[in-house]
């Protein structure tokens, strides 16, 4: 069975983006990015993946799930689309442009995100956000923070809304810039 993976870069203080969306206080150096889509080329978005000179096919996931506002970078860059390369999907009520790349999912997530990780194929990757994150809490089988060395003080928070859960370490490694990888799997209940 697939695992839904929460990779997604956060502050010391566990928020992922400031109140209004901003990301732009976590430092990103080229050494960071190198390593990072070394890792997991899947995860450059596709108007940077050139520029950056990120090649190589999905190694990981074949599936970004989102939510709306996690989309929103792309559409107010004038894209439709940030991961045509792979199965996007966005969680919103709001329409979106049509475009061919993007599947627009409302109602039950949950329900359709356990049938979506019964699909044959790679992991899916949860890029994002906090109260998209807190209704799949149960879902969600590996979490994987980019833990910034900054504090935001306020702003959307890893969860929202969400129940307690335990959670096992699994490894931690410091990345290029002061980042640090930190791995956990869903603990047994």
């Amino acid at each position: 069975m697939r695992k839904l993976v929460y990779y997604v870069a956060a502050s010391l203080d566990g928020f992922i983006a400031g109140q209004d969306g901003d990301t732009s206080r976590f430092p990103i150096e080229p050494e960071t990015l190198n390593e990072l889509f070394a890792r997991y080329p899947e995860t450059c978005p596709c108007h940077l993946r050139e520029v950056l000179g990120v090649k190589g096919e999905p190694r990981r996931f074949d599936t970004v799930l989102m939510g709306a506002r996690t989309h929103e970078p792309a559409l107010d860059a004038g894209l439709t689309s940030a991961y045509p390369h792979l199965r996007q999907i966005v969680v919103t009520h709001r329409e979106l442009p049509v475009d061919p790349t993007v599947e627009r999912w409302e109602g039950n997530v949950v329900e359709r995100v356990a049938n979506l990780k019964r699909e044959p194929g790679k992991d899916i990757w949860l890029c994002g956000g906090g109260s998209l994150a807190g209704q799949l809490l149960d879902q969600i089988d590996e979490l994987q923070l980019k833990i910034n060395p900054v504090t935001l003080g306020d702003g959307v928070p890893l969860f929202t809304g969400s129940a307690s859960r335990g959670w096992t370490p699994t490894s931690i490694e410091t990345l290029p810039g002061g980042i640090v990888l930190a791995s956990y799997s869903r603990a047994k209940r």
